[in-house]
């Protein structure tokens, strides 16, 4: 019905920077809510940060500041800039979308972001 395609990860030097994007395969517009989490190996699935349909952004606490997330109407993309990257970033992230319209929630397959010397 609807997919989320992620892109944007690789390996990059702390300190560095990295944009994720997420694209859907259909109008953004037609989501309540997209946000960003991720996985590190061993551990669970954590928020990162979320947009809202009205424009309202929330960051975890341990990215904010450093990580900003914004999405582009006209292309259906959601972003994750990140800079600043600590080897405690390492993850793989995943886009996430409610829709609006029907109770469910879509995720994205996720790609992975290594941050290492």
């Amino acid at each position: 019905q609807v997919q989320l395609v992620e892109s944007g990860g690789g390996l990059v030097q702390p300190g560095g920077s990295l944009r994720l994007s997420c694209a859907a395969s259909r109008s953004i517009l037609s989501f309540y809510g997209m946000g960003w989490y991720r996985q590190a190996p061993g551990k669970q699935r954590e928020l990162v940060a979320t947009i809202l349909s009205g424009g309202t952004t929330n960051y975890a606490g341990s990215v904010e500041g450093r990580f900003t997330i914004s999405r582009d109407n006209d292309k259906n993309t959601l972003y994750l800039q990140m800079n600043s990257l600590k080897p405690e970033d390492t993850a793989v992230y995943y886009c996430h979308a409610d829709s609006a319209t029907v109770d469910y929630d879509y995720w994205g397959q996720g790609t992975q972001v290594t941050v290492s010397s």
